[in-house]
């Protein structure tokens, strides 16, 4: 079967920079609804439209392509009080926005970059943004989305 729209694809799949070095090993699959869904990269799915089990791709993506431009505003400092004693760098939380235009709500997952006593410094971007990657994927898997998959716009 050829990926088209509302088939269900599976990848393996790695992620590296332009100078070769490994960013995503993707160790688990990447199963996505094929379709225009927003489940991987725009111009990664173009190149996979048609392809077979077996057929491999890769795809040069700058990083508005992949996984965003590095944004400054999603650097934040805020007061060291306002966490428990046991933050630490490394670790994620995420919190649930409401966009400014759209009035949508949307998550965004913070990195603890930095913790002093009298502050703590958050990274909102992607731990990629900012780097052109290149995608290399091997298609694993195609069939044909189910009814509920095609209805919720995500593969199960």
């Amino acid at each position: 079967m050829k990926i088209s729209k509302n088939s269900v694809v599976t990848l393996s799949y790695r992620v590296v920079d332009k100078k070769g070095n490994p960013l995503d090993t993707g160790d688990e699959p990447l199963i996505y609804l094929h379709g225009g869904y927003g489940d991987i990269f725009a111009k990664v799915e173009k190149e996979l439209e048609g392809k077979n089990v077996g057929d491999e791709v890769e795809v040069s993506l700058l990083a508005k392509e992949s996984f965003g431009e590095f944004d400054e505003e999603l650097i934040v400092t805020q007061p060291r009080a306002e966490f428990d004693e046991h933050i630490h760098v490394g670790e994620q939380f995420e919190e649930i926005v409401e966009d400014e235009l759209s009035g949508e709500e949307e998550s965004i997952i913070y990195l603890v970059k930095e913790v002093t006593p009298e502050h703590v410094i958050l990274d909102g971007n992607h731990p990629f943004a900012g780097t052109d990657v290149i995608f290399h994927a091997v298609v694993a898997d195609v069939r044909k989305a189910t009814k509920e998959e095609i209805e919720c716009q995500y593969a199960r």
